[in-house]
């Protein structure tokens, strides 16, 4: 893909210890402590997409941000750092992938400084999108990498689901993270963690990872990617004006048509560059396509309803920050195991059945967590979150492998960025989508029970924002009015959550129907790979053709890693 790549041009030779003196042990040693940097990089970067939703209401108290202010304190980080992988991608190629990433390291932990000690929302706002300028450089480097030092398909397969579980399970351990640091210090805790562990990854970084500067795919887009950019927010306000009720507003549909323009325009540029950010014709094939669709649907479900679940854990069950943390650790584990069985999984049932499957278990798993109501169900809960990070990570895990096998070679750093552009896109429209829909749901039975209480529209007004805002204002009422209203936000809040879940199971299921187009099986013989049943050719495919063959860049002889053996190679 041309102009999306952040390939490492650099041999295994580059990485220290993997010199042709060192011995066999020594660069296997090394490939996996590879391994480790890359995932530590990737937890904080997945982490910071969450962390704030435990302590969302500690910061309403502290900064008393508006309800739209207040949304954009939790989505600008991700979707800044969507709007911006591609880019930081292409610059890696030009000066170097690991000095990229070290300066995403010194900005990550800078903009976490300025965030933690935020006199108002509108400088956490501004830190929280430095933030995600920081993630936009560090995210792409980590797939690049770990597919040049895991040349071998079998190893690789093990790298990618542990990888691809640190992506599930850093979004989910976000809110433990922040529950526990909100239990003994204040909200801005959550991003000073990130300064010591940034700190130290810079010399060890520097120290061990591989480095590239290709100086291929031709003169950077700077244009292009600000048209990505601003179109992809355009249309995001949008939908957030849609969800709370002002569908027919200029605030609305203004953003929503400046967003679509912008966002069409910059698919035309792209289509004429020669050197485009995105190689939509690559987009278009039936197995790439269809992974990086994927991508987006299964993340959308786990961070809209991570949001979605810590709000319910302590606001309806009045849970404390480190306990909601606790109830969502079970998604974690799930998700690790899932990673950890994926190369299993994948040999014996291909990518198409690996994929859909785990998009119906993720829509079971949220159809249980329907039974939930305004009192405490631990078991449900406890069942419903495991089945939700095994299927989500089940789905993570067969779209990375589908993707990265459909990449042509030596393309694998296109991959990495747009298959992590796909994932931060996924986190930001997510919020967006679900956090409206919520809205939707929840407002007009709070605006009622106002009405009927005998309070002023601006004060139904404020208590339809969120649940937060609706305790404050039945706090003020007091007696029975303020219980009348809070019960009466409680119940909403429920019913909003019912609505949200069923929103969330239609979208898993059109995932489920979307896996069908990835390949049914992998077979490798003689040096070569075969994928059948792909679901159609796309452009580049010979014509009729039901196969396509790769050459296998396994190198001849390696020694095959026990845990992942029998997993095929495309």
């Amino acid at each position: 893909m041309s102009g999306t790549t952040t390939a490492i041009s650099r041999t295994a030779a580059d990485v220290p210890g993997s010199g042709p003196g060192a011995r066999r042990s020594d660069r296997e040693a090394n490939r996996w402590v590879v391994l480790v940097v890359l995932c530590t990089s990737l937890l904080l970067v997945a982490v910071d997409a969450t962390v704030l939703h435990v302590a969302v209401p500690a910061v309403s108290e502290d900064l008393r941000p508006g309800s739209i202010e207040l949304l954009w304190i939790v989505d600008t980080y991700p979707l800044v750092c969507a709007s911006l992988l591609i880019l930081f991608g292409t610059l890696g190629d030009r000066i170097g992938t690991r000095r990229v990433l070290l300066f995403g390291y010194a900005l990550f932990a800078a903009a976490s400084a300025v965030a933690a000690y935020a006199p108002t929302a509108d400088v956490l706002i501004v830190a929280r999108g430095l933030l995600g300028v920081g993630g936009a450089m560090i995210m792409p480097a980590t797939l690049s990498i770990l597919r040049q030092v895991f040349p071998d398909r079998r190893e690789r397969a093990l790298a990618v689901g542990i990888w691809s579980a640190v992506a599930a399970v850093g979004a989910a351990v976000g809110p433990l993270v922040g529950g526990a640091l909100l239990e003994h210090f204040w909200w801005g805790s959550v991003f000073l963690v990130n300064i010591p562990l940034m700190a130290a990854s810079l010399p060890v970084g520097r120290w061990l990872l591989p480095e590239s500067a290709t100086g291929s795919g031709g003169p950077w887009d700077v244009l292009g990617a600000v048209m990505a950019a601003l179109g992809l927010f355009g249309v995001i306000l949008g939908v957030k004006q849609a969800g709370g009720g002002e569908v027919l507003t200029p605030l609305c549909w203004l953003p929503l048509l400046a967003g679509t323009v912008l966002i069409a325009l910059f698919v035309r540029r792209q289509r004429r560059r020669t050197h485009p950010l995105i190689d939509f014709g690559t987009l278009t094939r039936a197995a790439f396509g269809t992974s990086v669709g994927c991508i987006v649907l299964t993340v959308l479900a786990l961070v809209g309803l991570a949001l979605i679940a810590a709000q319910y854990l302590q606001l309806v069950l009045g849970l404390s920050p480190l306990e909601t943390g606790l109830r969502l650790l079970p998604l974690s584990v799930a998700a690790i195991a899932a990673g950890l069985l994926g190369s299993r999984l994948l040999a014996l049932l291909g990518p198409r059945v690996m994929v859909a499957l785990g998009f119906l278990v993720t829509a079971a798993a949220v159809l249980c967590l329907t039974g939930l109501g305004q009192h405490d169900r631990p078991g449900l809960l406890v069942g419903g979150f495991v089945l939700l990070g095994f299927g989500l990570e089940t789905t993570l895990f067969g779209c990375y492998e589908s993707m990265l096998s459909e990449a042509p070679p030596g393309r694998s750093g296109g991959a990495a960025a747009v298959g992590e552009t796909a994932y931060q896109l996924g986190a930001g429209i997510g919020i967006a989508l679900l956090g409206s829909v919520m809205n939707a749901a929840y407002g007009p039975g709070v605006r009622d029970a106002a009405r009927r209480l005998g309070l002023s529209d601006g004060t139904g007004a404020d208590a339809a924002h969120s649940l937060g805002e609706a305790y404050e204002v039945a706090g003020h009422l007091g007696g029975a009015p303020g219980a009348a209203l809070r019960s009466a936000a409680r119940s909403s809040f429920v019913t909003g959550l019912h609505v949200t879940l069923l929103v969330s199971v239609c979208l898993l299921l059109l995932g489920a129907l979307a896996a069908l187009r990835l390949p049914r099986r992998m077979e490798t013989a003689g040096g070569t790979a075969r994928v059948e049943g792909s679901g159609g050719a796309g452009p580049g495919a010979a014509s009729g053709s039901a196969q396509r063959a790769r050459i296998c860049e396994d190198r001849p002889g390696r020694a095959e890693n026990p845990l992942s053996r029998g997993v095929t190679q495309p």
